[in-house]
């Protein structure tokens, strides 16, 4: 009863910030449980006790969903910081981190950070990034930016995934006027730049509404 209280809730805030921003908040629904477990993938993998305390980071969490699936892969030294610009999802955020029972083991071990990623010290670097953010909805300028801080805050062997709905530029673009259209070719040219080098996999989820690829990165030393 309680995760379908939270659902529903999740639902409400989406469609609620979607309506008033939707250039930053980019999706009407929270993550599904197949995406949600795709963009966690590397956490879940290296959460089996053969490595050392790792350093997470999801950027744009949004209510949680794919948050909750982070937190069950969680090795028992791993740290989390999540990172979301939005209030509303922060408030959301904290609320989970100090009420929910799915979150308490890990919550001495969990950061809730107000603010872009841009402002993210790059200090100590992170082994597994998630991102959440609406990549086409921005940018191609800015796109570029998020990648190259992202990059700077992996650590030479970390992990970052992401996500994109699927085909969203190439019927976007059958549809939108030539501004719009010449934008999302570049942010189509920058997103190939870096997956023809860096891509290590992805996964296609079609459970999920709309459907989206997942690209799982290393950018390396």
């Amino acid at each position: 009863m309680q995760r379908m209280s939270h659902t529903w809730a999740d639902y409400c805030v989406f469609w609620r910030e979607f309506r008033r921003s939707f250039h930053t908040t980019g999706a009407i629904l929270p993550s599904g449980p197949a995406l949600a477990a795709a963009l966690a993938r590397y956490v879940r993998n290296g959460s089996d006790g053969s490595r050392s305390a790792r350093r997470i980071l999801e950027v744009g969490p949004g209510t949680g969903a794919v948050t909750r699936r982070i937190v069950a892969g969680l090795g028992s030294d791993d740290r989390l910081d999540l990172v979301e610009r939005n209030a509303e999802f922060v408030a959301c955020l904290r609320e989970r981190i100090t009420g929910d029972s799915e979150y308490r083991a890990a919550a001495a071990r969990i950061r809730l950070i107000h603010s872009g990623v841009e402002e993210l010290s790059e200090e100590e670097p992170y082994d597994v990034i998630i991102s959440g953010l609406p990549l086409n909805n921005f940018s191609a300028e800015l796109v570029e930016r998020i990648l190259a801080k992202l990059h700077r805050l992996l650590a030479p062997s970390g992990t970052l995934s992401f996500f994109e709905y699927l085909a969203i530029r190439r019927v976007k673009a059958a549809v939108s006027r030539q501004a719009e259209r010449e934008r999302l070719q570049a942010i189509g040219r920058v997103l190939d730049e870096i997956l023809s080098k860096h891509e290590i996999g992805r996964d296609c989820v079609m459970a999920n509404v709309p459907p989206a690829w997942v690209h799982h990165v290393r950018f390396g030393s």
